[in-house]
């Protein structure tokens, strides 16, 4: 096994939305394995991976009782609300108060094609919520609300990129 880079704010990947995994084969098996690891060497709870360069729909999780893995998943339901700081392996070392649902049904699939159902709350609802706006090409400042964003992009703009974001941006503005 192996880990990933992870791509950070301004990488143009983070905002594409991903295509359903059609064939559960070795490659998707190896990469969920190396998104395993990865995310947990960030540390982190979850990893989509569109965050590691990979427009398939898949993320990772963890919080505490073992790694698992969605494949497709799309949250199908979702009520009440609940307000916790946030965070993100695409945004390192800044959290957030998010206000989002409480609970959630999440529908996709596991590793062995199996259809699979997951209900969450609080910290597993979050995580789903979280991973899935990933899926989709969401990123945790857009959860902001207006003043939180305004403050969010200036710390962001006031850091410097490191070479993957630059060669991103250059791409990004035709000049790379």
């Amino acid at each position: 096994m192996s880990t990933f880079p992870i791509r950070t704010y301004g990488d143009p990947v983070l905002r594409q939305v991903t295509t359903n995994v059609e064939n559960i084969d070795d490659s998707i098996i190896h990469l969920v394995e190396d998104m395993i690891e990865t995310m947990h060497e960030a540390p982190g709870v979850g990893l989509a991976a569109s965050q590691v360069g990979v427009q398939k729909r898949l993320f990772v999780y963890d919080i505490g009782d073992g790694p698992s893995v969605v494949l497709n998943g799309k949250i199908t339901e979702s009520s009440g609300e609940w307000t916790y700081e946030e965070g993100c392996l695409s945004v390192p070392g800044l959290y957030w108060p998010i206000v989002r649902p409480n609970h959630v049904l999440l529908e996709g699939i596991d590793l062995d094609g199996n259809e699979i159902q997951i209900e969450g709350s609080e910290l597993l609802g979050r995580v789903l919520q979280h991973e899935t706006d990933h899926l989709d090409g969401i990123l945790l400042i857009e959860r902001l609300d207006p003043d939180q964003y305004k403050e969010a992009m200036k710390i962001l703009r006031s850091q410097t990129l490191n070479p993957d974001q630059e060669l991103a941006k250059r791409r990004l503005l035709g000049k790379g």
